[in-house]
């Protein structure tokens, strides 16, 4: 593997000064990261400074406007690589920032480049891609301390080492505004063994920045620009910054951070980029889009300004994805003509459930590892993303669970509801067990919180071998959360509560039920279609009328 120690090694004149920015894209054929004369350049390779795009000629030559300050880069082709450093992280940029980061920045940001190279070159290394691949997707690692971060290297790295992904990527709040941890954060992330990519969130960002140009320096620093694409395979996939941050003029007096806030929104020089990208992409490729923030969300709690503009041009294309973190639950969500997707079809956005979970809240497992279920009752996890042409799916991978956990099945009574008051009575889980009498089957319910559930999601039971019985998609906290929080309040961060759910299933329990011990098999099909399986064992004890009428126990 070939290990970089420069963002990249250029020609460089001391002396020289240059309005445009030009280089070569070349097959690195000894690796040594060097455009030597024997080298071939590559034609059809896109070159950006962030706003246009330019591709190279048939010697594999280009010139761009570099500006006062800007960042040139490559979308990397289909069947090569880019040279990573030595935390695995992708070197297909050059920062050309000739003061370096504004004075006053709290974590370190650009250094000063100087005068623009006289040549910026950027090395491919010929890889044969797959149509059928594996990325691994993470969202909100967020480690507030630094044994947070040892949760990160227990709870997912450890598992994830040996991976056949082709690479992965983290959709922002990487860390918790502690930026000087990146170091040791990417290490960590870099024991995976595979190419990692990252989307900037709020909690990267330089709360000391007068605005929303300089406050992503040190995140700058460590992966490059904020935004870009790459190829793999078929697919073309796309990052976006959708956090705009107003600043610390605007800062609230009563945030301890300084942070003057931010808001969701895509910037006028993304989109004129992105539109760049995709004039030269055919409509029938594979987009994958990344952004922190959601675009929106089913219940209209979460909008990305400006969002139409991006869904205008995206407009067209049949084969379209998009991946969210942020909000620390996870969401399906299918933009139409409503809400100015203009197709075909709809527009798949899917809110990702967390690394951190809970903001690595709660209980302690016995590695000393908080639980941090997140607060929508989805375990702390992450995504294996899987393409097959223009095809993909994705499955939600619960940290240190069995691959086929995908659900909790819950049992509840109409008097239990979300009463946290009455958990004093009882051991953990036991409002929710698969134990009641029969006085109580006719209140009861069954509950299913199928982690990875949305709308389009079936979900179905049947007590032994009865028929499958449906079950209905409902919107409310999972009460195994509302419990957990309660019992555990000194465990969890301040603002840590359990929320309204999109992927809660229930069925009221059939009221002839006599006592007995029963098998209850559930069957959900999942947004992929992708079918899944979990059990559950009822008790039904005699009650008090069950006595009277002579009704033994089983």
């Amino acid at each position: 593997m070939l290990q970089l120690l420069l963002i990249l090694l250029l020609v460089f004149s001391p002396g020289a000064v240059a309005a445009t920015a030009s280089g070569k894209v070349f097959v690195d054929a000894n690796q040594n990261g060097l455009l030597d004369r024997s080298e071939q350049g590559l034609p059809n390779v896109r070159v950006s400074n962030g706003v246009d795009v330019v591709t190279t000629d048939d010697i594999g030559y280009y010139e761009i406007d570099a500006g006062d300050e800007s960042i040139v880069f490559i979308t990397k082709p289909r069947d090569y690589a880019t040279p990573v450093n030595g935390h695995m992280l992708p070197q297909f940029y050059y920062i050309h920032q000739p003061n370096g980061s504004p004075e006053g920045l709290r974590y370190q940001g650009i250094a000063p480049t100087g005068p623009l190279p006289e040549a910026i070159n950027f090395p491919l290394l010929p890889r044969p891609e797959n149509e059928s691949f594996e990325a691994i997707l993470f969202a909100d690692t967020q480690p507030q301390t630094n044994r947070e971060l040892d949760y990160i290297r227990d709870d997912v790295v450890a598992e994830l080492i040996g991976t056949e992904a082709a690479f992965g990527m983290t959709m922002g709040d990487i860390l918790f505004d502690d930026l000087s941890m990146f170091p040791r954060y990417n290490a960590l992330i870099a024991r995976i063994g595979i190419p990692w990519y990252n989307v900037p969130g709020n909690h990267e960002m330089n709360f000391e920045a007068a605005d929303d140009r300089y406050s992503l320096e040190t995140f700058k620093r460590f992966f490059g620009p904020p935004y870009y694409a790459f190829e793999y395979g078929d697919a073309l996939f796309v990052v976006l910054d959708n956090i705009d941050y107003k600043g610390n003029g605007e800062a609230d007096p009563g945030d301890v951070r300084g942070n003057g806030g931010y808001e969701a929104s895509i910037s006028r020089d993304q989109l004129k980029w992105l539109e760049s990208e995709l004039s030269h992409v055919d409509r029938d490729r594979l987009v994958f889009v990344a952004t922190h923030a959601p675009l929106g969300s089913e219940n209209g709690a979460y909008n990305t300004k400006n969002r139409e503009r991006l869904f205008k041009l995206l407009g067209g294309r049949p084969n379209l994805y998009s991946v969210a973190g942020h909000t620390h639950t996870t969401d399906h969500v299918y933009f139409g003509k409503e809400e100015g997707f203009p197709g075909p079809g709809t527009f798949h956005h899917h809110v990702l459930a967390t690394v951190s979970g809970s903001w690595w809240s709660g209980p302690f497992d016995e590695r000393g590892i908080a639980i941090s279920d997140q607060r929508d009752g989805t375990p702390n996890g992450y995504h294996i993303l899987q393409v097959d042409g223009t095809d993909l799916s994705v499955r939600f991978k619960g940290a240190g669970k069995p691959a086929d956990y995908q659900m909790r099945i819950m049992f509840d009574v109409a008097h239990h509801q979300l009463r946290s008051d009455s958990a004093r009575d009882f051991q953990m889980g036991e409002l929710l067990d698969g134990r009641m009498t029969s006085d109580e089957v006719a209140a009861a319910d069954i509950i299913v919180n199928l982690f990875d559930g949305g709308p389009k999601s079936r979900v179905e039971y049947r007590i032994g071998d009865g028929e499958f019985m449906p079950m209905q998609r409902v919107l409310r906290p999972d009460p195994f959360m509302v419990e957990q929080y309660h019992r555990f309040a000194d465990t969890k961060k301040s603002w840590v509560q359990a929320r309204p759910s999109t992927h809660i299933f229930e069925a009221d329990l059939d009221d002839s039920l006599v006592p007995g011990t029963y098998t209850v098999t559930v069957r959900a099909v999942d947004e992929f279609g992708q079918v899944h399986h979990g059990h559950a064992v009822l008790e039904i004890t005699g009650g008090m009328a069950g006595t009277e009428s002579g009704v033994a126990y089983p």
